[in-house]
């Protein structure tokens, strides 16, 4: 069976109320201040069995100019409006802009109800018709039934049922869509029950048990009970006039405005890139940075407009916007939304929503004003690929991507796949499932070459750049996990060279010139020289050709030709592979060494005796044990 929510529209006291109980018993006004005032103030509800058996919801809106933000809370979700006018007065201003509400949230379907007709007599009657016929002209409800009905008397309400269920059957089933949200409209607390909220479910299902996240404050609970039109059921879906019983949170936790939505599943926001559309009937044009009044869903929130590509939009005409919020919310892409003036009150425009979690933009950008129009027009596919782009060096993981392109799991697995086998995105966080575009990864793999080779040109002497020092520099001073991937990249390609952490471009080679040349000679003479007992360094570099001679000391170290025992004591490899050979033969023949033993070996005092026998521990020829050394097995 269809989900199918009717919603009544139209001017203050046109008999809305009446209207609905004449059609299911029900009297919507429940409040005390509507009693005594006689008009609806707050939303009503009500369901009615139609005669094709079709379980029809029904949600009565206020008609006073004071509770339009009311009507557009229940207005989102309708499938069907009931624009209502009172045969004694026709077309009023609540009607007018009632219409262009529906309009602008792209309601489609719909009936005009005339009612109070038996108020008026035949030629009053026919006058108002003519109107009707004018008023509705190009609109959406330019074909539509026109019933002309009496709440009093009961004339045309079977008429009137007779065309809703009409109307019912040809509205198309909505789909379900792939994140339950239900939009809060009322919030109260029934005794042996806690906390309900009720409001009509926009998409998605969901089932008694679940867990669920108020948004947008992120409140995680729990789902007691669900009644759908005043009967409990196990679960509820798209479509549907819905109150549930939620675990463990508090009234005031909750307000008008919040969505309840499937644990995690949604991202609060205070800002959304949107198209925006300003009605003819404005009275005056939108200018940048106007403050507003933003409906969506069931929320109100003050908010600027940021017009992206011109300072005024004119009416009857549509820009790409930024939409900066003082409250934060939680929306789709795809979500329909209202305008309503800071000050006087009125509808002025509205729009759909295409990033709901976007960066602010420049005005007047050009690739800004690009990537709105791909958001706009692009399939699944054109987006994905979009919103990936978007996250930059960060990337996008797969649960915002979700909630980004609001699709379901299959559909973006197979999404993400064909962007993957045509090298548009790649996933290089597996565990987190981030992906980010493959024009990022040029990017970074460009940036850390030009910074390699920047190096290489700056300290020719130098083997390579640290890795962590590389990092620093580059885009991955913000993203460590990216940084590996592409340098792991880049080393499996064969663009850059690792050795341990130093790293260096492929083709790199250090080179001399003629005075350095020079000192790695005089100081590889040096160190052969003298034997078991060279100099420290410090005492001779001052007196070395080069004045960076310590860089070409460190290119003997990296090419091996001299070996570094501890901190400014080097040995030639000549040197230390003769002592080596000459160790491990005392050792083959006696049980162990001490350290008066070494030394005679040596020939050299304790200040090299002590450091080169260390050096031998730690390159694992030999260990201690107590004051002695024996030969390591291997």
């Amino acid at each position: 069976m269809k989900q199918v929510i009717l919603g009544t529209a139209g001017h203050i006291d046109h008999g809305k109320t009446s209207l609905i109980k004449a059609l299911t018993g029900i009297d919507t006004d429940r409040l005390k201040e509507e009693k005594e005032r006689g008009i609806t103030i707050e939303l009503g509800f009500a369901y009615l069995n139609l005669p094709s058996g079709q379980l029809l919801g029904i949600v009565d809106v206020p008609g006073h100019e004071k509770f339009v933000k009311n009507m557009v809370a229940g207005a989102t979700g309708i499938d069907i409006v009931a624009m209502v006018i009172a045969a004694d007065e026709g077309v009023m201003p609540q009607t007018r802009e009632h219409l262009d509400i529906c309009k602008l949230l792209g309601v489609s379907a719909g009936l005009v109800v005339l009612t109070k007709i038996d108020m008026v007599d035949d030629d009053w009657l026919k006058l108002v018709r003519e109107d009707l016929t004018e008023f509705f002209s190009g609109t959406f409800l330019e074909n539509a039934p026109v019933i002309e009905v009496s709440s009093i008397t009961g004339q045309g309400i079977e008429n009137l049922l007779k065309t809703i269920d009409e109307l019912v059957n040809k509205v198309p089933e909505r789909e379900t869509g792939n994140f339950f949200r239900l939009p809060v409209d009322r919030v109260f607390t029934m005794k042996g029950f806690g906390t309900v909220v009720t409001g009509t479910t926009i998409s998605g299902t969901i089932k008694t048990g679940s867990d669920i996240t108020i948004y947008p404050q992120g409140i995680s609970s729990k789902i007691r009970g669900i009644q759908v039109h005043n009967r409990e059921t196990d679960h509820v879906k798209s479509g549907q006039r819905t109150a549930i019983n939620i675990q463990g949170i508090e009234k005031e936790q909750i307000e008008r405005g919040d969505v309840l939505a499937a644990r995690d599943t949604l991202r609060a926001t205070h800002m959304m890139d949107v198209e925006i559309e300003l009605l003819s009937s404005a009275q005056k044009k939108l200018k940048n940075r106007s403050k507003c009044r933003f409906h969506s869903g069931t929320a109100e929130i003050i908010s600027t407009i940021i017009l992206l590509d011109r300072d005024e939009l004119k009416q009857g005409e549509s820009c790409f916007a930024q939409i900066r919020l003082e409250q934060l919310t939680s929306v789709l892409a795809g979500d329909r939304f209202i305008l309503r003036s800071y000050s006087p009150v009125r509808t002025i425009g509205g729009g759909r929503i295409l990033n709901p979690l976007p960066f602010k933009k420049k005005r007047f950008s050009r690739d800004a004003l690009l990537e709105l129009e791909t958001l706009n027009k692009g399939g699944l596919m054109e987006r994905t690929e979009e919103f990936v782009r978007m996250g930059k060096y960060q990337g996008r993981d797969y649960g915002e991507l979700r909630f980004l392109t609001d699709s379901g799991e299959k559909k973006l697995d197979e999404t993400l796949n064909i962007l993957s086998a045509q090298r548009k995105a790649t996933q290089y966080n597996r565990e987190n499932r981030v992906f980010i575009h493959n024009e990022y990864i040029k990017k970074a793999m460009s940036e850390i070459t030009a910074i390699i080779s920047r190096y290489h040109d700056e300290f020719q002497l130098k083997a390579g750049i640290m890795k962590e020092e590389l990092r620093s520099r580059s885009f991955g001073s913000g993203n460590q996990r990216l940084f590996n991937y592409i340098v792991g990249e880049m080393t499996n390609e064969g663009t850059i060279v690792q050795d341990k952490e130093l790293l260096r471009l492929k083709e790199h080679r250090v080179t001399f010139a003629a005075d350095q040349e020079k000192t790695r000679q005089e100081i590889e003479d040096i160190y052969l020289k003298g034997g078991i007992q060279p100099p420290y360094f410090k005492e001779l570099k001052d007196r070395l050709p080069a004045r960076d001679s310590a860089a070409v000391l460190d290119v003997l170290v990296k090419d091996g030709v001299l070996v570094k025992v501890k901190e400014d004591l080097y040995f030639h490899r000549n040197t230390l592979d003769d002592l080596e050979k000459r160790l491990v033969s005392f050792l083959k023949e006696n049980p162990d060494i001490s350290m008066p033993q070494f030394k005679d070996i040596t020939g050299a005092s304790r200040k090299y005796t002590v450091p080169l026998m260390e050096y031998f521990d730690r390159i694992q020829i030999t260990v201690r044990v107590g004051d002695n050394r024996v030969l390591r097995k291997r």
